[in-house]
């Protein structure tokens, strides 16, 4: 369905439908929802709506303990997949093309600031474009800005940028083949520009949802039950030592004689009759209780997060091999795994509108080599490197390797191209060797 029936179809053929699409129940809601995730991690908790109390005939302040851990966890799971820029693969000429295109468009800020909001929000959209300079760039938007329009089949048909500044409202509708440009500055809603399309539709990424598959759904709303509780719990313990562990002084036997027991009681001596006795009451804490509880929903919240305890200082390791890191990591590489599909789905996507641009700016590609490209992620996991290093030279001896893998797998290589250069110039390598090698990959976003 093209965007023109669409808006015939649930929109009566309005210039201004837009407008409507925005302001729709469904869209609202969505959006709603965003801005309560936002100001969660901005530390909004439900604990600090916790009232005031009345304790000994006074108003009592009760504890409000904020817990970031979500905050932790999601960075964690961001950076775990992409703190090391992402290796692509490809015929010679056309990764140095593309090399080109990241370094001007800083590509890997792009693919961690998709994946922080996909993974904080379930959703997020890029648009690729050329700018004033020509070079090729991406817009990242803001989720809580974008509305999708998809039709009856969930093909996204339309895309439409909608914000307030300053009391204007702006709307930027983005359809396959145009850019619009909208807003109601002056107090009169006109259309202020009109673009030509030249990339498409902008680059839709989401994660899994069980309910829709062209919605996302928030690794965030499954964490703040979980951290709710343990806010609460910390909060209300912390309490319980102000407000229920005073002791209190109790004399068994005769009573003493004058004013009774001095109030400096704890920092003075007190004689008794004999046969007297005196003792300090207090409530008893079931520490020990609070500790499991405490403990059981930490580790819940590590458990549904696949979030490694070693990472967040639960876990005290020692001479570990490489098999056993990878055992503690094994439910951050499937989390990892699968924040992957939908990563390489979109930048595979990307990859076709960068060549599409650059055939406009008259540097045309080949099917063939746009087809050959490929990505590669690179874990942020921990690694035994002299045992790496071992296996790679034991590797090398039999004849399985190159050398460009070699310095590509090493953890002191950041860039394979100019080691390779470098061992030429020291005369370490031979350049005949180098044509040898099978150079098909090199870092990029």
């Amino acid at each position: 369905m093209k965007i023109e029936q669409y808006i015939n179809n649930y929109h009566e053929g309005k210039s201004d439908w837009f407008i409507d699409e925005v302001k729709s129940v469904a869209n609202q809601q969505r959006v709603q929802k965003i801005f309560e995730l936002k100001d969660y991690l901005d530390g909004k908790h439900k604990i600090l709506n916790r009232p005031n109390e009345t304790y000994n005939g006074k108003v009592f302040s009760p504890r409000k303990i904020v817990l970031q851990y979500a905050k932790t966890i999601l960075n964690f799971q961001a950076s775990y997949l992409l703190q090391n820029p992402v290796t692509l693969t490809g015929r010679e000429g056309i990764v140095k093309r593309y090399q080109a295109v990241k370094k001007k468009g800083n590509y890997d800020k792009v693919n961690y600031n998709i994946l922080d909001k996909v993974i904080k929000y379930g959703k997020v959209a890029e648009y690729v474009y050329l700018d004033d300079n020509k070079k090729v760039k991406s817009k990242v938007f803001d989720p809580a800005d974008s509305y999708y329009i998809y039709d009856h089949e969930n093909v996204l048909v339309a895309f439409v940028e909608a914000y307030m500044t300053d009391g204007v409202d702006y709307y930027n509708v983005i359809t396959t083949d145009k850019v619009e440009k909208y807003d109601n500055l002056g107090g009169q809603f006109t259309k202020r520009s009109e673009h030509e399309n030249l990339s498409g539709l902008p680059i839709v990424y989401h994660n899994q949802n069980e309910l829709s598959d062209v919605e996302g759904k928030s690794d965030l709303e499954d964490l703040i039950p979980i951290v709710d509780n343990m806010e609460d719990l910390l909060s209300k313990y912390t309490d319980s030592f102000y407000k229920y562990m005073n002791p209190i002084p109790v004399l068994i036997g005769q009573q003493l004689k004058g004013e009774g027991l001095p109030r400096d009681v704890v920092g003075g001596g007190v004689t008794l009759e004999e046969y007297g006795d005196m003792k300090m009451l207090s409530n008893s804490m079931d520490y020990q209780s609070f500790n499991t509880l405490y403990k059981t929903l930490l580790q819940g919240l590590l458990d549904i997060t696949s979030t490694p305890a070693v990472s967040m200082n639960k876990t005290d390791i020692s001479n570990l091999s490489e098999v056993s890191i990878k055992l503690l990591f094994s439910l951050a590489n499937v989390k990892a795994g699968i924040n992957e599909m939908f990563m390489r789905e979109g930048i595979l996507e990307r990859f076709d509108k960068i060549a599409k641009l650059l055939e406009i700016k008259g540097e045309p590609l080949s099917e063939e080599d746009v087809d050959s490209l490929d990505v590669v992620f690179r874990y942020n996991m921990p690694m035994n490197e002299k045992e790496l290093i071992e296996n790679l030279k034991m590797l090398h001896d039999m004849g399985a390797i190159s050398l460009e893998s070699i310095l590509d797998h090493s953890p002191f290589t950041e860039d394979v191209t100019m080691e390779l250069a470098k061992l030429v110039k020291s005369g370490g390598l031979r350049e005949k060797e180098i044509e040898s090698e099978s150079v098909t990959s090199e870092i990029v976003g």
